[in-house]
């Protein structure tokens, strides 16, 4: 006599119960109007795609938020193949940092800021990378003891994310800062002042002076410090590489290129920001 198969009841079936990644409908009606638009209703080819993207939304925040793979995409979201083309086509048509920038911009308002910021802060985290990543992209910290990967950041005064690139763990923060440094030139034309802690010291102050026409700042421990201290400008970055590990896909690198790292952490960043638009104005100014 066969054993009796006994039906399995997905816990987002029950009611009131919500998904770490889903939407709620008032951050839903707050990031509806920040999308893309698709390119077949700007006459630009192709077609009506068949999911809509709440739904596809949703299936990234809950890939990023529970780290788990595309194939094990529960089943009442959409098929995994779909997700994955999703997501693969908004990296590579950069639709994914169009949608984040848009959504910084409103948060930043939201918060009686301007949309483009005047000052940033640069920092980086090493995490350790999975088996997945290739080698050629992998090294090993050894101011940090890790062998993995780099994420070097740029955010604002409020944390938000304005520049990221994601390296082998033994490129120095010196070295990839001249590169990112340069986008953020390029990117946020408005941008003077950029402070960072004592690993950024040496020529990269006089290279962002004479190049950049930036003025970069180190904020340093003074010699009566002892133990932990909360530098001026440094935690607001630090908060933020501490929101990236929120994300259990995040907790260490896992992907094959370096630019899907990249595009992990901008959806992270997305689902902080949408719940952050999502709030009553009275608790946001809290």
């Amino acid at each position: 006599m066969s054993a009796q198969v006994r039906p399995q009841i997905r816990l987002s079936r029950l009611p009131n119960y919500v998904e770490p990644g889903d939407m709620t409908d008032a951050e839903w009606a707050a990031v509806r109007p920040l999308l893309p638009t698709p390119a077949w209703l700007e006459k630009k080819g192709g077609r009506p795609e068949s999911y809509c993207h709440r739904q596809m939304l949703d299936a990234i925040r809950y890939l990023v938020a529970g780290g788990i793979s595309c194939r094990a995409m529960p089943a009442d979201f959409p098929h995994w193949a779909r997700v994955y083309a999703f997501f693969r086509r908004w990296r590579r048509g950069e639709l994914v940092t169009e949608f984040h920038d848009r959504m910084r911009g409103q948060v930043r308002i939201r918060e009686g800021r301007e949309a483009e910021p005047s000052a940033a802060i640069i920092d980086a985290q090493s995490v350790k990378g999975a088996a997945t990543v290739p080698a050629a992209s992998c090294g090993f910290d050894g101011g940090k003891i890790i062998n993995g990967r780099k994420r070097h950041v740029i955010t604002d005064c409020l944390g938000l994310l304005l520049v990221v690139a994601v390296t082998a763990a033994n490129v120095g923060d010196r070295e990839a800062a001249t590169g990112l440094l340069a986008r953020l030139r390029m990117l946020h034309r408005e941008i003077t002042l950029v402070w960072a802690d004592g690993g950024y010291t040496g020529g990269l102050i006089d290279w962002c002076r004479d190049k950049l026409a930036l003025t970069f700042e180190i904020v340093k421990r003074t010699d009566g410090m002892e133990g932990f201290v909360v530098l001026p400008r440094r935690w607001v970055v630090e908060r933020t590489l501490s929101w990236l590990m929120h994300s259990r896909r995040l907790a260490r690198d896992y992907e094959t290129l370096p630019a899907t790292s990249e595009a992990m952490i901008r959806w992270s960043m997305i689902t902080r920001m949408g719940r952050r638009l999502a709030r009553p104005r009275a608790a946001a100014r809290r």
